[in-house]
């Protein structure tokens, strides 16, 4: 089932050591089917207090993919780049199967 990274990241600008990180993410998430599915896009808050920062998604095959990913001796080794300038919140999360519907939540409560 998919994965999902999720970050909300603020940062000062692109300095020589994030613009290196940018340079190499990519191929360090290809061994592992990681792609971008969204990359500092803007948001409109719809609800809620949403924090300052950009939003970047990256989705991978399975949960053991992305923290195969994360944990990879490639990524580990630019990781302290981004760290070092930006600031916020990283998750992983599993994805949903295939047509997954709201109405699915209510079959694993047996009360609702």
């Amino acid at each position: 089932m998919t994965a999902y990274v999720i970050a909300r990241l603020v940062t000062a600008g692109f300095d020589p050591d994030l613009v290196a990180y940018l340079r190499t993410i990519d191929a360090t998430l290809a061994p592992f089917g990681g792609r971008y599915c969204v990359h500092g896009a803007t948001i409109e808050r719809l609800e809620g207090d949403w924090p300052v920062g950009d939003v970047i998604l990256l989705g991978f095959p399975s949960i053991e993919a992305a923290r195969a990913w994360y944990a990879s001796p490639a990524y580990q080794a630019i990781l302290p780049l981004r760290q070092a300038h930006c600031q916020g919140d990283v998750i992983l999360v599993a994805g949903v199967a295939e047509g997954h519907r709201g109405v699915d939540l209510l079959t694993a409560r047996p009360s609702a």
